[in-house]
């Protein structure tokens, strides 16, 4: 049985292999049962999930398999291998898009004076859009969205179609990860020698995950315009310390705001959605927030005297 995302008809070539390499002569029956559990809540993703996909060309591995899962009460939805190895790549493919459908509306929004969040939040009650997926921010990283979008493009060429949404998706992606860096660059003189702080480092809450994070870039670009960056993850500062061992990492958040110029927020970790704006203000030399995951009100950091930036707002 593999769980793994795999490249459709990647559980054909595991079968014939390992027909090919038999000592015996035993029945060999794969199957493709792929998961859908999100870092951090893996159990309870498995216990409760929303369907269990079962890929099979084999009428006795399929009985096999819904007996496993029957003592779980979830809805089973049967097909073949490659259809199952399809659905995994189509479900997360079309998560990407949703997120950054969400990123191009909100910079829309920037232009024209609209509010991603009230924006989100007409959208969210129509039952064919869904509520999840429209947060608008810097953009997805983690190890499947970035790895999947670019899988099935390949596996797309290699059959000589182009997949423009997904395309396009991916091209949205990998410029809304620098967008407030772009947008501080503009508003600051210089980062050389000015400390910078980052609250956040980890791709989501939850994790101490760095794969395809969106701070990671933000660091190289402040690094190689001069930047003294003091970074702070409560759970991802160790992994980061090995990718960037030179780079100071503060022991709180109070420590990485300290005479700052300015701030970046990455993670919207549980800490920092219960910061006060007042923190920043007292804190930073000068309380200058970019917040890429939109975790704060525009108008009461205003009011508190935050030079506050986010997302399509």
């Amino acid at each position: 049985m593999v769980k793994s995302t795999v490249p459709v008809g990647t559980n054909d070539k595991v079968e014939q292999y390992i027909k090919d390499n038999l000592a015996r002569d035993v029945k060999v029956r794969v199957a493709s049962n792929p998961e859908f559990l999100a870092q951090s809540n893996a159990v309870h993703d498995m216990l409760h999930a929303t369907r269990i996909i079962i890929g099979t060309d084999d009428e006795e591995a399929e009985r096999q398999l819904l007996e496993i899962y029957a003592p779980f009460d979830l809805p089973v939805v049967s097909v073949s291998r490659r259809s199952a190895e399809m659905i995994k790549y189509a479900c997360n493919n079309f998560l990407a898009l949703k997120i950054s459908f969400m990123n191009d509306m909100a910079n829309l929004c920037e232009l024209v004076g609209a509010n991603i969040d009230d924006v989100a939040e007409g959208m969210r009650y129509d039952p064919r859009i869904g509520a999840k997926f429209l947060k608008a921010g810097v953009g997805y990283g983690g190890s499947c969205f970035p790895k999947d979008t670019k899988a099935l493009t390949y596996l797309a060429k290699q059959h000589g179609v182009t997949l423009k949404t997904v395309d396009a998706a991916v091209e949205i992606n990998a410029a809304q990860r620098t967008r407030l860096f772009e947008k501080a660059k503009k508003r600051l003189m210089t980062f050389e020698n000015m400390k910078v702080a980052v609250l956040g480092l980890a791709f989501k809450p939850g994790t101490d995950d760095l794969r395809e994070a969106p701070s990671l870039e933000n660091v190289r670009l402040l690094l190689e315009h001069g930047a003294n960056l003091v970074c702070y993850d409560p759970v991802a500062a160790e992994n980061f310390h090995k990718r960037y061992p030179d780079v100071p990492l503060a022991n709180s958040i109070d420590e990485a705001l300290d005479g700052a110029f300015c701030c970046f927020i990455f993670t919207e970790w549980e800490e920092f959605v219960r910061l006060s704006p007042e923190v920043f203000r007292r804190k930073m030399r000068v309380p200058l927030v970019y917040d890429g995951r939109n975790i704060f009100d525009p108008d009461n950091m205003k009011r508190c005297g935050v030079e506050y930036y986010s997302i399509g707002r």
